[in-house]
């Protein structure tokens, strides 16, 4: 978030290709209680990085923006055209804003200055060196947490934000490393490119997957006074898929990988 500071880094390290994954992020909570800072702390780190990869003649940047920006009830599966098509869920609209901003700012140096700076829309993540705080975390993380603390304390129930309704789409970080490989290797377009999993759960269904995994056995309540967020967010990922890249991960596996990480180095 400092300016001159990135802009001595760029100077001195004189890399030639940039990966901009650096965001402040976080689940409902976090985005709907913090818009200002979501929306400042993102347009600063994203507006430092993209602009001294420019001025220090980076060869091909990456910037990874969200699922985010998608409009609140877009058409599903969601293609990349979907952009700008509709108003946002309230929720995040302040990250997700500054998302896009990040995406226009790249397509801008390509159109301006011919950079070769691509941008990729990554589902929701989680896997090793994820956050597990229950204050800031994501869903996934959130759930692994409770459930392992519920199993610990022997609790009857776990109890769960929202309805349970809402389906979401969740691709391990390896997954998407790789994908940023390919991307790197083989995409030079300023057009958007989704990353997902190409399949959704609810999150009943995630919550239930996860105490399997655990090996809690209690009952699950719901908190239906907590907001849900979007309906539904399924990426469109044939783009990226016609270009040889495919997932190799499931959740399940996913999900018993993290929670052994989790008990190795958060407990």
């Amino acid at each position: 978030m400092d300016e001159s500071a990135v802009a001595k880094f760029f100077l001195k390290e004189k890399p030639t290709i940039v990966i901009c994954a650096a965001a402040k992020v976080g689940g409902i909570q976090a985005n709907n209680d913090y818009p200002v800072q979501f929306l400042l702390d993102n347009l600063r780190i994203q507006n430092n990085v993209i602009r001294s990869a420019s001025d220090s003649g980076v060869r091909k940047l990456l910037f990874l923006g969200s699922s985010c920006i998608y409009p609140k009830f877009a058409p599903q599966p969601i293609p990349e055209t979907a952009l700008l098509s509709g108003p946002l869920e309230p929720t995040n609209e302040a990250y997700a804003i500054a998302k896009i901003a990040g995406i226009k700012l790249c397509q801008a140096y390509c159109r301006e200055y011919g950079a070769n700076f691509i941008s990729a829309m990554p589902t929701n993540l989680y896997g090793p060196n994820d956050n597990f705080d229950l204050e800031t975390s994501h869903v996934l993380a959130a759930l692994i947490r409770k459930a392992h603390e519920a199993r610990m304390r022997n609790d009857q129930r776990l109890i769960v934000w929202g309805t349970g309704k809402p389906r979401r789409e969740f691709l391990h970080v390896d997954d998407l490393a790789s994908a940023c490989l390919l991307l790197l290797e083989k995409y030079d377009s300023p057009d958007i490119v989704n990353v997902g999993y190409g399949e959704d759960i609810s999150i009943r269904e995630l919550a239930e997957l996860i105490c399997e995994v655990l090996g809690f056995d209690g009952e699950l309540a719901w908190d239906t006074s907590k907001p849900d967020g979007t309906p539904r967010k399924l990426l469109d990922v044939s783009k990226l898929r016609a270009l040889g890249w495919k997932p190799a991960i499931s959740l399940r596996d996913g999900i018993a990988r993290t929670y052994q990480w989790f008990r190795a180095n958060c407990l």
